[in-house]
């Protein structure tokens, strides 16, 4: 089955893009989910790293991939100007966090990299907010946003100047939202002026 995200138009670059493509594998508003059914989460997990080859699959795995997705949304909707994620929201993330065996790794050019043991879903969700961390430090992860719609929400990387984008898709989204923000604004002066607009007296019959 084809989904959007596959074809990404504002893609993220190197490992962030993983992270973009997690917060992508639910379309909004119909709420169409990539990972809802195991049998389709499966090999989606292992193709992006989220899962070993041979480790379980449980109903309690898809729902923390479900929340950890949520809170970078939410995270990610900060990004593009929103408020500040609350603290239950990045909780997931936090146990995650909390519960992850991470150590360090001498590469062979000489590099320390920060890695986590276990090919189950916690662990790899783990080294996802290890990418988060690095992302954090090069300033890639501010350009990492949420469509300012809140019916859309999906994730794109603004690469304008001056990091200002707020749009996945200014056809579609801005546009959309420009429109409705028109249409509110003419019915609002048109209220205005309505209670502006003096009553008449009543006419009199002349006698």
């Amino acid at each position: 089955m084809h989904w959007p995200g596959d074809d990404e138009g504002k893609p993220a670059p190197g490992p962030l893009r993983r992270v973009q493509e997690l917060v992508n594998t639910v379309e909004r508003p119909d709420g169409a989910d990539r990972l809802a059914d195991p049998a389709d989460a499966r090999p989606w997990l292992v193709g992006h790293g989220l899962l070993g080859p041979s480790a379980g699959l449980t109903p309690s795995d898809l729902a923390l991939v479900a929340e950890a997705r949520e809170a970078l949304r939410a995270m990610l909707v900060h990004n593009g100007g929103g408020t500040e994620p609350a603290p239950e929201t990045l909780a997931p993330l936090a146990r995650i966090a909390a519960a992850a065996t991470v150590r360090p790794t001498i590469c062979p050019d000489g590099s320390v990299e920060m890695t986590v043991d276990g090919d189950d879903v916690a662990s790899r969700l783990a080294a996802l907010l290890i990418t988060v961390r690095d992302a954090q430090r090069d300033g890639t992860w501010s350009r990492l946003k949420a469509c300012r719609s809140d019916e859309c929400r999906w994730a794109f990387y603004d690469t304008s100047r001056n990091r200002g984008g707020t749009w996945c898709d200014m056809g579609a989204c801005g546009n959309k939202f420009k429109n409705r923000e028109f249409r509110a604004r003419k019915r609002a002066a048109k209220a205005v002026r309505t209670d502006a607009t003096p009553a008449r007296p009543p006419a009199h019959r002349a006698r």
